[in-house]
């Protein structure tokens, strides 16, 4: 199905993959209020993580920003209204109206019928399934020329599993964790953990509790060394590689599905 927001892709095999966080655009009543340049917003979206897409048959590419409404926050939390909202960041050139807000809102709840409509579909076709969830995050937030952020504290990959049952999934997790980190990546290996930045967002939770025993939730973070975080330059063969290396533990969680 083709939105004006987003895009979702239907195929065979138990595994979704999304990049919710890939867009960049603003409705017009939007941007006539947003008080950032394209660069800043850039910054805090997560670019050509949709170009991992092609790692699953099924696929959600989201072509809105997370400045016009944020889909992995929970609803009352989804428009940013203020910098508390967003990094300090002074986002709207006035108030934001009510109407604007809910018009925004009105998205939200439109992204979240559509997932439900999705995921019961691939639910209906496989005993189990899974969701990996897309996002980069920035690794050199204290400037362009500053040291980039502590490496032990900063994982290439943060595999977000906070609301994953692993008495359940435990099995799954690890393999997918495994299958990522084994495999072979610029003459060494990709350095992946678990829950060391992040925990996994909003969507995440919602589809773990939802499909409970059926369908888990993967919130897959790739720190930014794919791309210049300042100029929003991509490393072309970085993010090959990467898509490598997600296509190849996708294979290896589709066999740990049927186990």
């Amino acid at each position: 199905m083709n939105g004006e927001q987003w895009v979702i892709e239907r195929g065979d095999g138990p595994v979704v993959a999304s990049a919710i966080h890939a867009g960049h655009q603003l409705r017009s009543e939007i941007s006539r209020l947003t008080a950032l340049d394209d660069d800043t917003r850039t910054r805090e979206e997560d670019p050509f993580t949709n170009e991992w897409l092609s790692i699953a048959e099924t696929t959600i590419a989201v072509t809105m920003s997370r400045f016009e409404v944020d889909l992995n926050r929970p609803r009352e939390k989804a428009v940013y209204i203020d910098s508390d909202d967003a990094w300090g960041l002074e986002l709207w050139r006035s108030e934001l109206p009510d109407d604007v807000v809910e018009r925004s809102l009105q998205r939200y709840d439109r992204f979240y019928e559509d997932l439900a409509n999705l995921c019961d579909e691939v639910a209906a076709r496989h005993n189990r399934f899974v969701v990996l969830d897309l996002h980069s995050y920035n690794h050199r937030r204290r400037g362009p020329d500053a040291p980039v952020d502590a490496p032990e504290d900063n994982p290439e990959v943060n595999v977000g599993t906070g609301s994953v049952d692993r008495s359940v999934w435990g099995g799954v997790v690890d393999t997918f964790c495994h299958a990522l980190s084994t495999h072979p990546f610029d003459g060494g290996h990709l350095d992946v953990r678990e829950n060391v930045r992040f925990r996994g967002g909003f969507m995440s939770r919602w589809l773990n509790d939802r499909y409970a025993g059926r369908g888990c939730c993967l919130a897959i973070e790739v720190k930014k060394f794919y791309m210049d975080e300042w100029t929003g330059q991509p490393y072309e063969s970085v993010i090959v590689n990467v898509g490598e290396a997600l296509l190849a533990a996708k294979a290896a969680t589709v066999d740990a599905l049927d186990k």
